[in-house]
């Protein structure tokens, strides 16, 4: 089993570098663009997976900075509130208005 284990982690580490280098979008990659760091993972299976994650992968900061917005609930949303608050203002002058109609001007 020892002697397989630093082959299975160099077969994990290509693995994880190729499919890593297809999924992430081509202008987020450094240095050459996403088929040559491809060509380089297959051809040179070690050292083009180290490469590669050494200096074609995108930085963490920047993968922070382009994250997508925190999606929020309803009842967190400040804007959705906020149009609760009218429709509910908007639906009791409504019925106000309508109470008023009808019992503000005797008829007879």
């Amino acid at each position: 089993m020892l002697r397989i284990l630093p082959d299975l982690v160099v077969l994990v580490l290509i693995v994880w570098s190729l499919v890593d280098c297809i999924t992430t979008p081509e202008e987020e990659l450094r240095g050459l663009p996403k088929v040559l760091w491809v060509l380089l993972i297959l051809l040179l299976p070690l050292a083009g997976a180290l490469v590669y994650l050494l200096a074609g992968r995108p930085q963490r900061r920047r993968l922070l900075r382009t994250a997508a917005p925190r999606i929020v609930g309803p009842d967190d949303d400040p804007e959705f509130l906020e149009e609760l608050r009218l429709r509910s203002r908007r639906r009791d002058q409504e019925r106000g208005d309508r109470e008023g109609d009808e019992g503000g001007s005797p008829q007879g």
